[in-house]
């Protein structure tokens, strides 16, 4: 007797909330900066800044800055429809989303990694800790390259924010010992204006 062979459960993950890019500059014109009447000084200085996200956003909202993890998945050797400097990332790779918010509750951002999966619990040892965090306990040194900056719609954004957009956002790369360590794409709710003025001039 034979017993028909069950076919695997395709792998659903979460999806992430990449932008609908409206316009977006590449690492040459983030070097130069943009005209105030493409995006404010204040808002340049959070963009375009190779400091930490999250020790920002704690200067500028005078709380301090909690992460919700949304989800942390295994997409292995998947482009998971992000840009090529995925490529910079070793495959198998991991992808964790979280929520960047005050301790009272105000989401303030949004950002996606992506992690070589046989390294992502060296560096990422309390995973509810912000990265910059996490990095900061071990010591760790850093270089931050900002390689995208984008100005685009985002539907799932606007519902899980609470605010209309277009979002501004932005990928870049952690490099240590000369070597990519994650890529890490970040939006950015216009709640911000409250604190950052207008985005544009």
């Amino acid at each position: 007797m034979t017993f028909p062979v069950a076919s695997p459960e395709p792998i659903v993950r979460p999806h992430w909330y990449p932008l609908s890019v409206i316009w977006q500059a590449e690492a040459h014109q983030i070097q130069r900066g943009f005209p105030h009447s493409r995006l404010q000084p204040t808002w340049q200085l959070l963009l375009l800044s190779d400091g930490s996200t999250t020790r920002h956003l704690q200067l500028l909202t005078g709380e301090a800055i909690e992460v919700d993890v949304r989800d942390m998945s295994a997409v292995d050797f998947d482009r998971d429809q992000a840009p090529s400097l995925i490529d910079h990332i070793p495959a198998p790779r991991l992808r964790r989303q979280v929520w960047l918010r005050t301790e009272s509750g105000q989401r303030l951002a949004y950002a996606t990694s992506w992690w070589e999966a046989s390294h992502v619990d060296d560096y990422l040892q309390n995973r509810s800790l912000p990265i910059w965090a996490s990095l900061a306990d071990l010591r760790t040194e850093l270089y931050r390259d900002i390689r995208l900056v984008m100005y685009g719609q985002s539907s799932s954004l606007e519902e899980e924010f609470g605010q209309k957009g277009p979002f501004w956002g932005r990928y870049y790369i952690f490099w240590h010992n000369h070597r990519p360590l994650t890529l890490i794409y970040e939006a950015f709710s216009p709640v911000l204006t409250h604190y950052l003025g207008p985005m544009q001039g």
